[in-house]
């Protein structure tokens, strides 16, 4: 399956499938060839990752990871990268999951102030990262903080990939899949819901192919009329708000804080969460032990999107809409959040 962008330039191939690697391998313009590769991905698909090798390269195995999207590990591979003397026609592959592309494509981004940028995405989450040019480093204030959009050249998703991915991790990427099908409509909620209604399937990546296509698809469409988020392009943030505070708070896998997310938004539009609460429980959503609602409060106001008084939400009403909220309207909203979850938390 093969789709293209449709930017008016710039435009670039997104493949998925069996055939995705072997087209990767007509890539023979570019002077360096310049790998960041997940470790696991290299041990458990040594063989795959092997014959996509291009020369001459320069290969970085890396922990993949929040832990790796630092300036630290930043600064220390690009002067590596610097020292062996590349060009601009030279190219950065990313080999890995979201953290491997976030932090592959800010290199990029950067290196001799901007270079090629491919992505080869291993895991589901990466469906959703891979597509769209952001890029992103943490920071010890939150989040994604140090970043610049960047597209990539080419996406070359093969999914076969995925059949080495924890449960944990399905899980992790499976929410983005979530995520997409809400923003599309409740019909498509629920169509994704009945194809996918319990971990089981999840496991098996029962008709995994359609729903990521589907979630690229959606995603391409609100990002190539609003790529750099001043309007469209901020609903892909739906549970992300609330999602990225736990996510940053407890360690926990991103999927797994933005389903929580979701559940929070439902919430905040006045939405019965019940169903959806009943659905990921079904798909086995570990919750984790919830601090004081003012330790997420004080990281949702660091978001790049809020102002001093409010914080911004994305909701979903009769259609995908943005509204502020006072800090008394979340805290009631996280209350209600934890009684539905049934769960205490520290006060």
């Amino acid at each position: 399956m093969e789709l293209m962008t449709t930017y008016t330039e710039n435009n670039y191939p997104i493949i998925v499938g069996d055939e995705a690697l072997h087209s990767l391998l007509k890539l023979t313009h570019y002077q360096h060839y310049i790998y960041i590769i997940d470790r696991r991905v290299m041990s458990e698909h040594s063989s795959k990752v092997n014959q996509l090798l291009l020369q001459p390269n320069l290969i970085f195995v890396v922990e993949a990871g929040e832990s790796l999207k630092t300036l630290e590990q930043y600064t220390e591979i690009i002067e590596q990268i610097l020292s062996a003397g590349i060009t601009r026609r030279s190219v950065v592959m990313a080999v890995g999951g979201g953290s491997v592309g976030d932090f592959a494509g800010f290199i990029a981004a950067t290196l001799l102030r901007g270079i090629d940028f491919i992505q080869i995405p291993t895991t589901i989450l990466a469906h959703d990262s891979s597509v769209g040019g952001k890029t992103g480093l943490n920071s010890s204030a939150g989040k994604n903080l140090i970043g610049a959009f960047k597209r990539p050249a080419g996406v070359y998703y093969d999914l076969s990939f995925l059949t080495t991915l924890s449960y944990e991790e399905k899980l992790s990427g499976f929410a983005e899949v979530i995520k997409h099908a809400m923003l599309e409509s409740v019909e498509q909620r629920q169509k994704l819901e009945q194809d996918v209604p319990s971990s089981s399937e999840l496991n098996q990546l029962k008709n995994m192919d359609y729903w990521i296509m589907t979630g690229i698809r959606r995603k391409l469409e609100i990002v190539v009329a609003d790529e750099f988020e001043h309007g469209v392009r901020s609903y892909l943030n739906l549970g992300h708000t609330l999602g990225h505070a736990i996510e940053f708070t407890h360690k926990i896998p991103h999927g797994h804080a933005i389903m929580i997310g979701l559940l929070y938004m439902e919430i905040l539009s006045g939405r019965n969460p019940v169903l959806l609460l009943e659905w990921f429980k079904a798909l086995r959503l570990p919750l984790p032990v919830f601090k004081d609602f003012h330790c997420y409060y004080d990281l949702m106001k660091k978001d790049k999107k809020n102002n001093d008084e409010n914080i911004q939400f994305i909701l979903l009403k009769d259609k995908p809409c943005m509204e502020h909220f006072t800090k008394e309207q979340l805290s009631e909203a996280f209350d209600s959040l934890m009684s539905l979850l049934g769960v205490d938390y520290d006060y």
